[in-house]
């Protein structure tokens, strides 16, 4: 049963939840706490799964809580509430708030958002992992980008596509910026997967909140050195593979949700670079001492992967489903249904041809590439394909050199 913790400091406001949430309660051991005290009190004490808050509260506020919350109770999921009103109380949270609910919230939205925060267990089947991920401030960003966002934001002239085409290039920034639109505080009525059109939804203002505000994106700051991972590395690699992924994509409604899934593949590298960089060095060096494929001996240390830690970030933020899963999957897609060229499918190809074309920088740092699938491939009924879209990601490869 999952343990629920509801925070308001209007006790109406609560006793609506408990009624509103009644039908939940065989599934659901439901606590209500009034204000930001009394809710640290009650998780001292108890363990909970998920802390839903508001975010306008006296004394302690919603985002002072649940940053209390991360620091104490990392594995909780942490779920904002906040009025449309309250855009700058919301932005302070956004850092610390896994996924936002626009209040009022109805009691299906609740229902839904809580349930699929909490399915996210059987993607990262880890309780030490999903500590740390929840302990995560922020996803680093590279140093320039943060620096050219900034520079491009100070305009008074500045484009919406100007800043797409800096944020479209960062898988950090990216995934935050996702994150917030994607969110029931925007209700919007459909997935946004396109980040030019997340930035057409957030505007300049909202993104100049975000990045010079509160920090969001602040530069990468990596606590130690990590030996055979390059942040400038991981970042040629992301946008190789989503430039790959969207050519093989042919299926247009899927382009969109296919090249963002690939561009986020391998973010839970940087989850470990900024929170375990020991444990992603043992990783690593591993790897070239055994020659053997990277995630293989995190599946050998810890049964889970980077894929699964970003996945699971990723699901927590509220990012689309069928992403989620793309991220998830990625290395081992034959543990999904087979469905054509999907997502999931097109990341996992566009994964090994972007390492194949990055083979020779590879493998003087004697990491090994890891092969495709085999009997995925097989499935798919693609393998005669294969030439044809080496030779395309390799002109790729050559076309953003």
């Amino acid at each position: 049963m999952r343990h629920i913790l509801f925070v308001d400091d209007d006790m109406n406001v609560l006793q609506g939840l408990q009624r509103s949430l009644r039908s939940q309660r065989s599934e659901w051991a439901m606590s209500f706490a009034q204000g930001g005290e009394a809710a640290l009190a009650v998780m001292e004490a108890t363990p909970f799964d998920v802390i839903v808050s508001d975010m306008k509260m006296p004394g302690i506020d919603g985002a002072a809580l649940l940053g209390q919350v991360r620091e104490r109770f990392p594995s909780v999921i942490r779920i904002i509430l906040s009025g449309h009103a309250d855009l700058n109380a919301a932005f302070r949270a956004a850092p610390i708030a896994h996924q936002f609910l626009a209040k009022p919230c109805d009691a299906s939205t609740l229902r839904v958002s809580i349930e699929r925060a909490c399915r996210l267990e059987s993607v990262l089947n880890n309780d030490a992992l999903r500590r740390t991920v929840g302990s995560m401030r922020e996803l680093p960003a590279l140093p320039r980008t943060y620096v050219a966002l900034t520079k491009t934001l100070e305009s008074p002239d500045v484009s919406l596509d100007q800043v797409a085409r800096i944020v479209e290039q960062d898988v950090a920034i990216t995934a935050k910026i996702l994150q917030l639109v994607n969110s029931a505080f925007f209700g919007l009525a459909r997935d946004v997967t396109n980040i030019r059109t997340a930035v057409s939804y957030l505007g300049t203002d909202i993104l100049k909140s975000l990045v010079l505000s509160i920090g969001v994106f602040r530069a990468f700051e990596q606590r130690e050195f990590v030996a055979d991972f390059s942040v400038e590395e991981f970042q040629r690699h992301a946008y190789l593979t989503a430039k790959i992924a969207s050519a093989l994509t042919t299926v247009k409604y899927l382009a969109e949700a296919t090249a963002l899934a690939a561009l986020l593949h391998d973010v839970g590298k940087l989850v470990l670079a900024a929170q375990m960089p020991a444990y992603l060095a043992r990783v690593l060096a591993e790897a070239r001492e055994q020659q053997r494929p990277v995630f293989a001996i995190e599946m050998e240390i810890s049964g889970v992967t980077h894929a699964e830690i970003g996945a699971y970030l990723l699901g927590l933020w509220g990012l689309p489903s069928a992403i989620v899963e793309a991220v998830a999957h990625h290395h081992a897609p034959g543990r999904v249904p087979q469905q054509g060229m999907d997502a999931l499918a097109s990341v996992h190809l566009a994964n090994i041809l972007a390492l194949e074309c990055r083979a020779p920088e590879t493998a003087s740092r004697g990491l090994v590439t890891p092969a495709f699938d085999s009997a995925f491939i097989d499935e798919l009924g693609v393998r005669d394909r294969l030439p044809e879209w080496r030779s395309m990601a390799q002109e790729i490869g050559q076309n953003l050199r």
